[in-house]
């Protein structure tokens, strides 16, 4: 038996010769095509969502240097999910790549770590999509009572709140039409990329004319003798928290087998969307902080708070509208992947047949899909978005370590191979990727350590007493093996 056998790991070839690879694809993307995919793919939520929170309870207006910390480990990072999508072309995730480098055992800890990401983070979505659902209705004379939208035991006029009953509903109704089979054209994202663009633009454009200077001094407030709160702690903590912004940058890492020159191209599109990425979130940060008293941002909706400010109606309802239909989309893409890993899983028999099952008719994961929902809305309707969005962000980096450290082995392991997409300077880039993600977890509160922590030791008790002894890999190696 090979050292992959004895790691169990599966090889890339296996991969690829097993169904869950793809036909060669056109060389027919640029720079220019990549890097606008990766803005469309890393606009999204947590600009529209976890910035004001950041900025209240950590950064104050430093939070603009929260983002530029965070787009800088994202560069690192991102490079190497450039090689490991090149070197394995397949439709599938960092889980994928894991299992065909690191071995089941490690794919199995980025597999249930991913559920932090995709599950955590459409229930962050779906509480930010409520604020923002519930600051429009209010709009137009519809009052939803503040204990009905927020989570349990958040302070409201008159007493605490009792669940959030918008996130519920959004998520029961996304999962209901991902059960039936509803996709996304691509057209149709195309114009969900464009409202989100169009959104955050506008916002800064029109907003910068109402900013109080007054309002960025100073720029980095005093720590207030808490590691964390304020000062250059805070900037950290901060970044660690709006991390969740940059999440969708490794989408354009599978545009790596479909790149015209990808050892050229795929540093371009990466580094170039971060960088535009990560200078529209400052000139929002910016703007934001700019238009509301930093302390006065910690609500789920930041963006409709700041247009408020602002006081033009029309322009208050365009961006509200917009931030609720790009949410939703969010929504949808994240519900829908957590099935499809779960479907990856159990087809590798590592989670139970259930998570597999196909409907006759839709010819979707619904029983997966339907639980994936309950759970998602279940925590959406209870748990608070700041603690979300920590949960988020540390699982989403710690997955990113387990992509840089893979380039590393797989550079030793199998030197030979054909990579279309080298990551310059090995091992120097990975293990500065590495460090930028150990940096922004450690900037996040010893709770948001400890809730990973059991986590993790769930995830390796469901491994050890169930996945490794239904592992489809193992049992062909253990048939191997017998006579």
């Amino acid at each position: 038996m090979d050292s992959s056998g004895l790691m169990g790991r599966k090889s890339v070839d296996d991969i690829l010769e097993s169904g869950e690879g793809e036909q060669q694809l056109s060389k027919s993307l640029g720079a220019l095509s990549i890097t606008a995919m990766g803005i469309g793919a890393i606009i999204g939520a947590g600009i529209f969502v976890l910035t004001g929170t950041a900025a209240a309870q950590y950064a104050g207006p430093g939070i603009m240097l929260s983002f530029v910390l965070g787009g800088i480990a994202c560069a690192f990072v991102g490079l190497c999910y450039s090689e490991m999508a090149a070197l394995i072309p397949v439709a599938g995730s960092s889980y994928t790549y894991t299992y065909a480098t690191l071995g089941e055992f490690f794919a199995w800890l980025i597999g249930w770590d991913l559920i932090l990401e995709y599950a955590m983070g459409a229930a962050t979505v779906a509480v930010g999509w409520s604020g923002y659902v519930t600051s429009l209705l209010k709009d137009v004379g519809i009052v939803i009572p503040a204990r009905f939208a927020h989570a349990p035991g958040t302070p409201i006029e008159g007493g605490t709140a009792l669940f959030n009953l918008p996130a519920v509903v959004i998520v029961a109704l996304i999962t209901i039409l991902l059960m039936r089979g509803t996709k996304e054209s691509a057209r149709f994202n195309n114009i969900m990329v464009a409202v989100k663009l169009t959104v955050v633009v506008a916002f800064i454009a029109l907003g910068w004319g109402h900013v109080d200077t007054a309002h960025w001094s100073p720029l980095i407030p005093p720590n207030d003798g808490t590691f964390g709160h304020y000062g250059y702690s805070g900037i950290l903590r901060g970044a660690g928290v709006v991390f969740f912004a940059f999440i969708g940058f490794d989408a354009v890492s599978t545009a790596a087998q479909e790149a015209r020159k990808p050892q050229k191209d795929m540093p371009i599109g990466i580094l170039g969307s971060l960088a535009v990425c990560t200078i529209l979130y400052v000139l929002v940060a910016a703007v934001l902080t700019g238009l509301v008293p930093y302390k006065d941002l910690n609500v789920p909706d930041p963006i409709a708070k700041g247009v408020d400010v602002i006081g033009i109606g029309w322009f208050a309802l365009l961006i509200k509208l917009g931030a609720i239909t790009g949410l939703t989309t969010v929504i949808l893409v994240l519900l829908y992947g957590q099935s499809r890993i779960f479907f990856t899983m159990a087809n590798d028999g590592l989670l139970p047949k259930l998570f597999s099952q196909v409907h006759p008719t839709y010819q979707t994961p619904y029983r997966s899909q339907a639980l994936i929902g309950i759970l998602v809305a279940l925590v959406a309707a209870l748990v608070p978005i700041n603690i979300l969005g920590e949960m988020v962000s540390i699982g989403t980096l710690a997955a990113f370590i387990l992509v840089c450290g893979a380039v590393i082995y797989l550079r030793r392991t199998d030197r030979h191979m054909k990579r279309p997409f080298r990551v310059p300077a090995v091992p120097v880039v990975p293990i500065l990727g590495i460090l930028f993600c150990l940096l922004l977890m450690a900037g996040l509160p010893l709770d948001t350590w400890l809730r990973l922590v059991i986590w993790m030791a769930i995830g390796l008790v469901v491994y050890f007493f169930y996945g490794r002894r239904h592992s489809v890999l193992r049992r062909k190696e253990r048939n191997a093996v017998t006579p």
